[in-house]
């Protein structure tokens, strides 16, 4: 169980990054024709569908801003719960006693 927790904090972790670099590239306005921004884009628009246009702002940085800003958020709150839970059912499962046997 250990190890599906950290594996799930793992992806949380890898899932926010990429959502937070897209933020970056976004409002750096870095040159999405690069391969390697490209991909890094594309990845954080897929992870930030559910997302698109909860906020409406005007300003298209704004609005990306806002938006994955509050996937990352709720990537990192959720996956976070997630491996919490499992890390906590692991170790009440290590700690809990067998019943003596009559």
């Amino acid at each position: 169980m250990y190890s599906l927790a950290r594996l799930v904090r793992t992806a949380t972790t890898v899932a926010v990054v990429l959502v937070v670099a897209g933020i970056v590239i976004h409002l750096l306005g870095a040159n999405t024709s690069n391969g390697i921004v490209s991909a890094i884009n594309d990845a954080a628009k897929w992870l930030v569908q559910p997302f698109h246009n909860v906020f409406s702002i005007h300003g298209q940085k704004a609005k990306v801003a806002v938006n994955w800003g509050l996937a990352a958020v709720v990537y990192a709150v959720v996956g976070g719960f997630i491996a919490g839970a499992l890390a906590r059912s692991a170790a009440a499962g290590r700690f809990r006693r067998r019943a003596p046997a009559v």
